[in-house]
């Protein structure tokens, strides 16, 4: 008698079912996955075809612990003697929840100066912005709730810049993310310590990731410097009624940093009569009206609103009035 030949083949549908319903991750399959197989043989022992399952192998995927951290800020912040805050984004590429242990560290090398660290907060409303008294400050040791696999999360490192730093001055805050279930070399396993009770193994991280923060000193002033010509009625330089008297007031800001809401006012002189139109900023004309320029006039004074003036920068104003 002819056997059929011995056949042994995965089942399929099994491996298929734990690949399609499982999403893909960071740091793989989900922790905690049970991925099952069964084989299965047939043949042909004379009476007909037969088949037959092996005993099904059942393992659970372990929780791989990585995590990334980056600079959210654009560059270097500005700021002045006072507080600032750095952004940073905590990403857990791992493949299962996980929570960190954020330390900020603001005494790096090279710094021209060191902040003092207030806190670290988390981004509560998720728009991106420290929002004080809404953000959730972390207590000590500043950890983070479990961060679902793939997630990321916005932190804010809130420090203090100390008086007597100088324009341009620079600072560097690293801030370190560590996995709460544990760090080490890759390879490192925490057995019984992953998602859905399987082991928890260090990825190529380490579990932990440092970013550093910039801060730049912006110090920034404002001189005010005013002069006037005069013109008499008969083309000379005498000082007399009807003699018109042109105002120029220039602002000089001075630093790396700028200034906001600057506005310049003067009032006109007593016995004088302030010339209608004459009011410009930069050489062009502004409307004495209250409207859409920056400048606006009337009998009592000008008013010019500069708006924000980078250091390095100057804007001038000028204006006349007619002695009566």
């Amino acid at each position: 008698m002819t056997k059929a030949p011995f056949r042994l083949a995965l089942a399929p549908l099994a491996i298929a079912a734990a690949l399609i319903t499982t999403p893909a991750h960071a740091g793989g399959v989900k922790a905690g996955t049970l991925i099952e197989n069964t084989a299965s043989a047939t043949y042909d022992g004379g009476a007909g075809p037969v088949t037959i399952p092996s005993n099904t192998i059942t393992v659970k995927v372990d929780e791989l612990l990585d995590v990334t951290v980056t600079s959210r800020d654009s560059g270097p912040v500005s700021a002045a003697p006072g507080s600032a805050v750095l952004t940073f984004e905590l990403t857990n590429t791992g493949n299962g929840p996980e929570a960190y242990t954020l330390t900020a560290n603001p005494a790096v090398a090279g710094n021209d100066f060191d902040t003092t660290v207030n806190g670290i907060a988390v981004d509560t409303n998720g728009n991106g912005v420290y929002d004080p008294g809404v953000d959730q400050m972390l207590t000590g040791p500043a950890t983070t709730a479990a961060i679902a696999a793939d997630a990321s999360l916005t932190v804010f490192v809130l420090v203090t810049i100390p008086g007597g730093v100088a324009d341009g001055d620079q600072s560097d805050v690293s801030l370190l993310a560590e996995a709460v279930t544990g760090t080490g070399a890759p390879g490192t396993a925490f057995a019984g310590q992953g998602a859905g009770g399987g082991n928890a193994i260090v990825g190529s991280t380490g579990a932990n990731a440092t970013a550093t923060g910039s801060l730049s000193v912006g110090i920034t002033d404002v001189d005010l410097i005013k002069s006037a010509t005069v013109r008499d009625p008969f083309g000379g330089t005498g000082i007399v009624p009807g003699a018109t008297i042109t105002y120029a007031i220039r602002a000089e800001v001075k630093g790396s940093g700028s200034v906001s809401d600057l506005v310049v006012t003067d009032a006109a002189p007593a016995d004088t009569t302030y010339v209608a139109g004459s009011l410009k900023l930069d050489g062009a004309i502004l409307t004495d009206a209250a409207d859409a320029d920056a400048g606006r006039s009337s009998t009592s004074g000008i008013s010019v609103d500069l708006g924000t003036v980078s250091g390095g920068s100057s804007r001038t104003v000028t204006f006349q009035v007619t002695i009566d």
